[in-house]
């Protein structure tokens, strides 16, 4: 895939008043997701879940694309169409996550690194054959006593800018997710802080490994108080402290920022998006959520065939709802229409 192009996927991913569907829940993730709802975790059930929201009329007004895990990626819907195709087919492009998961960084054993380095390339192949037309990597930075150390930030810096070099080689184009999690007391200085230093780290190194920043997109964190902080930042505050970290760090080529919810509520995932929106930036500011796009879903399909058309309704008044967002215009009173 020529250069030209892969900006080309990168730009129509983040277009005006689109985001990413999250959809590549680990099998440990995805379990706890339908034990939620009382349903087993087969491949089955996994299937016909995700083919529930990939189906859902309209939902391509909202969302640009949807990142699958692996076994999604190969899966094929009820009446034997390849879930890719079925992406395809409505003009939502299919990506996929390629990291191992986290594991302890030697001798620091609160902080993690992501695997998946090792047979990157070939796998690369593989799934763009399938039909994949962007990447996810995820790297988990946490907050704490001490932490996160410079040698933490260093080897997760280095490894998003190996694998976002790896997947630009191989004509995919990578979505680079430094996530700062939200767990803990600190406060939103904190957060702050320790999101600049990420991200001014990540930036170095993807310049370092010569990385086009036309042809990526970022997912980060919001910055945010701390689960556990008593005082919880407005959105207001979350928004402008968001925006002034990014654009100390962040350079204007990268085409958009596509959020992470990391917890936050669907509401307040929403209602950040939306400020940030409204204040503006040299990025596209959208999003990438997963459990703040599909939770109404999920809730309303409850696991049991005749509540796929409640399922999918839930789930594309989520997508309207961030879309608005995505213009600065939404509003709680939005919740609360059909």
């Amino acid at each position: 895939m020529a250069q030209n192009q892969l900006e080309q996927v990168a730009r129509s991913l983040v277009a005006p008043g689109k985001g990413i569907l999250a959809a590549d829940e680990s099998s440990g993730t995805i379990e706890k997701r339908l034990k939620s709802i009382n349903t087993p975790s087969t491949e089955d059930n996994r299937r016909a879940y995700r083919e529930m929201l990939f189906r859902t009329p309209g939902a391509e007004e909202f969302v640009s694309g949807v990142i699958l895990y692996d076994e999604t990626i190969r899966q094929k819907a009820a009446d034997g169409t390849p879930l890719v195709k079925v992406l395809a087919d409505k003009g939502i492009l299919p990506g996929i996550k390629v990291d191992k998961g986290t594991k302890s960084l030697a001798f620091s054993p609160k902080e993690k690194i992501t695997e998946g380095l090792d047979g990157l390339a070939e796998r690369l192949v593989e799934y763009r054959n399938l039909g994949a037309k962007f990447t996810k990597w995820r790297a988990v930075i946490t907050i704490g006593d001490g932490i996160p150390t410079d040698a933490c930030l260093d080897t997760n810096a280095h490894a998003l800018a190996r694998y976002a070099a790896l997947c630009v080689d191989a004509g995919l184009v990578p979505i680079v997710e430094p996530e700062v999690l939200m767990d803990g007391p600190h406060s939103i200085e904190r957060c702050y802080e320790v999101t600049e230093r990420t991200l001014h780290k990540v930036f170095d190194e993807l310049y370092d490994q010569r990385v086009p920043l036309e042809q990526i997109l970022l997912k980060p964190n919001m910055v945010l108080s701390g689960t556990e902080n008593a005082k919880q930042a407005d959105v207001a505050r979350v928004a402008e402290a968001t925006l002034l970290c990014f654009r100390r760090v962040v350079p204007a080529a990268v085409p958009g920022i596509v959020f992470l919810s990391g917890g936050q509520s669907d509401e307040l995932a929403t209602a950040h998006l939306s400020k940030m929106n409204e204040l503006g930036g040299p990025w596209e500011l959208s999003f990438s959520y997963g459990r703040a796009l599909q939770a109404p879903a999920l809730k309303a399909w409850g696991g049991k065939p005749e509540n796929v058309t409640a399922g999918q309704k839930a789930y594309y008044h989520r997508a309207k709802l961030n879309s608005a967002a995505r213009y600065g215009k939404y509003t709680a009173a939005m919740e609360k229409a059909a």
